[in-house]
């Protein structure tokens, strides 16, 4: 049982996990005895070869809150299919509450054309060529989740052909 355990941390350490905090906000509760402060912390961990996940986490001082979103967003993971220049292999859409992300493929050294929270999940989820807009809210939150619905949307080639039992080369032509 301890080795299995030590298996899985020395795994967790070995592929190198990027973490990068969007936001860091004081929220406060109303209890009988007054305002009880806390901090909420939302994170994005990837790492960078089509895997990345959004995660929030809320303690009563910054650094606890971000440990919390980190494994938050360990829990969350999903892959992201990308083609070999790096890009995603299909326009798509994505929705988060009142936020909406489009994503489109781009051509080799466009590089990540997008804003704020949507930019970070991106280059974490390891596109390096990707055109992507923010519509509706501007909340930091909704639109990493907005992002992660629009990458979790995302289908190869081979996964579409294998859905509708044709042969790989009839898609291309």
């Amino acid at each position: 049982m301890a080795n299995r355990r030590k298996s899985n941390r020395s795994k967790e350490k070995d592929s190198n996990w990027q973490e990068r905090v969007i936001q860091i906000r004081r929220v406060s509760k109303v209890v009988k005895g007054g305002k009880k402060l806390s901090f909420r912390a939302i994170v994005v961990v990837g790492n960078e070869k089509g895997q990345v996940g959004v995660g929030v986490g809320k303690a009563s001082d910054v650094i606890g809150a971000v440990r919390k979103g980190v494994a938050d967003a360990k829990k969350q993971l999903i892959d992201v299919p990308l083609t070999k220049t790096s890009s995603i292999p299909h326009p798509s859409r994505g929705r988060a509450v009142g936020a909406k992300v489009i994503m489109r493929p781009a051509a080799p050294g466009t590089g990540v054309i997008a804003g704020g929270a949507v930019r970070t999940v991106l280059e974490l989820a390891g596109v390096k060529n990707v055109l992507a807009k923010q519509l509706g809210s501007n909340n930091p939150l909704n639109n990493a989740r907005a992002a992660i619905n629009s990458l979790d949307s995302l289908r190869t080639f081979s996964e579409v052909a294998q859905e509708r039992d044709i042969p790989l080369e009839q898609i291309y032509a």
